[in-house]
């Protein structure tokens, strides 16, 4: 069960409602019961008066038939009843010693045990009822003593069960009507505090459905909002939704800058790459052509037309890889023709092991084809960058393993190397542009940071996935495309 500080805001008004409700249920049923009992003792105090007063007649020899026949050696000779009602208890206390007797049901004087009697040396000889109980069956009464003679004091007694009962059923008729209110209160306040909580609960859907949206890259197209019946800034909801409205709107107007920006920087690169293209095919031209025209030329020229030629080459490399990229960003550049990406990876690890014999090259794949729908020249520089990743960053004899399967829906290709592993801090950026990772993997320099760049944004163009995951010892990049 979750601690109160978890709890929902519903439960925690049901609960507030049903609390304040038993508070009041509470003081009401005690000021009752309070209420009745000291009327119903006040009753009872009037009545105990006139027979307090009975008694002292029939004491006096004024009131009632002849005294009743005491016990040998009792030495009570002022037990007298009078007409006395029913229940009625008269006592007589001398010292301390009380003798008392009951007018029964029948209008027949009985008399109490020892007990009983005893009970009213508690009673004062101040004329003003108290209570006692005088145990047994008889339970509580309601007593009053007076002084009869110098050391004698008489006692009149009225029962108080019909109080007690009563002020029982009331109290029972209050637990019963207060349980009653309180389910209902209770059931009731569900129902009305959810439909006031509805419009928070849409809020909060509102909230919902902009967190799920990619906001992390592309563009954003957040048309999510409260609706305006759940933006009315005269409630206290409505104030949370017109503030996440304006919140909205600002978030809105700063992923369209933070775009068009982008865009900028996207339109940039494009065009820069696609026209620096031309001079690096004639750099790339005119040192080749110097180195071959047939002339004799010092050994240091010619060294150094050869280092012009390879940084042209170096650098056609990048600029074609940032042109691929900036037109990936805008979505374009890519075909959907059925691949068989059985043969593409055959090949391509066949092209590796050519390349790189130095390395231990192997490819698991089923006997079926595979077949993905997406463009087959792409999806080979995917292969090639990650074959191209584990030959260049790891030391030659590393084992690497090409993995193809079918895992439900998904084509799943792997490709895992027992080299050193990578840097766990370069693994969060490892698929950003220019991220190098030169350090334990790296056998040579020079690594322009965009072919795995290349193959995440190939991948996701085609509406797939690519992780890694790397050990000291170990490294296995994992692409994930739709099945066909």
């Amino acid at each position: 069960m979750t601690t109160p500080g978890g709890w929902t805001l519903r439960r925690r008004l049901i609960l507030g409602i049903v609390a304040l409700l038993a508070a009041a249920s509470i003081i009401i049923g005690t000021v009752s019961v309070l209420a009745l009992r000291g009327f119903l003792l006040d009753r009872v105090d009037a009545q105990l008066a006139s027979a307090t007063g009975r008694t002292q007649l029939a004491a006096s020899g004024q009131l009632g038939d002849a005294p009743v026949p005491e016990q040998p050696g009792s030495g009570f000779t002022t037990l007298r009843f009078g007409v006395q009602g029913p229940l009625t208890v008269t006592g007589v206390v001398v010292g301390d010693s009380a003798r008392a007797g009951i007018v029964t049901e029948h209008g027949r004087i009985r008399f109490l045990d020892a007990e009983a009697s005893e009970a009213l040396l508690e009673v004062p000889a101040t004329g003003e009822p108290v209570t006692v109980n005088l145990g047994g069956d008889l339970g509580d009464y309601r007593a009053s003593g007076d002084e009869f003679a110098a050391g004698v004091v008489v006692v009149t007694a009225l029962p108080l069960a019909d109080v007690n009962q009563t002020v029982g059923q009331l109290v029972a008729v209050i637990v019963l009507v207060a349980l009653f209110a309180l389910t209902a209160a209770a059931i009731a306040g569900r129902t009305v505090v959810r439909f006031a909580l509805r419009p928070l609960e849409r809020v909060a859907a509102t909230a919902s459905a902009v967190a799920d949206l990619p906001l992390d890259r592309g563009d954003v197209d957040l048309v999510e909002r409260v609706a305006l019946a759940d933006a009315d800034p005269q409630t206290e909801v409505g104030r949370v939704g017109a503030a996440f409205n304006r919140m909205l709107d600002h978030v809105a107007a700063a992923f369209t800058a933070r775009q068009e920006s982008e865009n900028k920087v996207r339109r940039f690169v494009a065009d820069a790459s696609h026209e620096l293209r031309t001079p690096l095919a004639s750099i790339r031209g005119y040192a080749e052509l110097t180195r071959r025209s047939g002339h004799e030329l010092p050994h240091d020229v010619v060294h150094s037309l050869g280092r012009v030629e390879s940084e042209a080459v170096r650098m056609t490399s990048l600029v074609e890889d940032l042109l691929l990229l900036a037109r990936l960003d805008e979505g374009r550049d890519l075909e959907r023709r059925p691949v068989d990406l059985s043969r593409l990876l055959a090949d391509a690890v066949g092209d590796a092991a050519v390349t790189a014999s130095d390395h231990e090259w192997a490819l698991e794949m089923p006997d079926e084809p595979i077949t993905v729908s997406g463009d087959d020249s792409r999806l080979r520089q995917v292969v090639a960058n990650l074959l191209a990743n584990a030959r260049v960053h790891t030391p030659a004899g590393t084992e690497v393993v090409a993995r193809l399967a079918v895992d439900d829906d998904a084509v799943v290709l792997t490709v895992s190397d027992n080299g050193p592993g990578i840097p766990p801090e370069l693994l969060p950026r490892l698929f950003e542009r220019f991220a190098r990772g030169d350090g334990s993997r790296s056998r040579t320099a020079g690594s322009t940071g965009l072919g795995l760049a290349i193959v995440r944004a190939v991948v996701e163009g085609h509406g797939g996935h690519v992780s890694v995951r790397s050990s000291e010892d170990s490294t296995t990049f994992t692409v994930r495309l739709p099945a066909v």
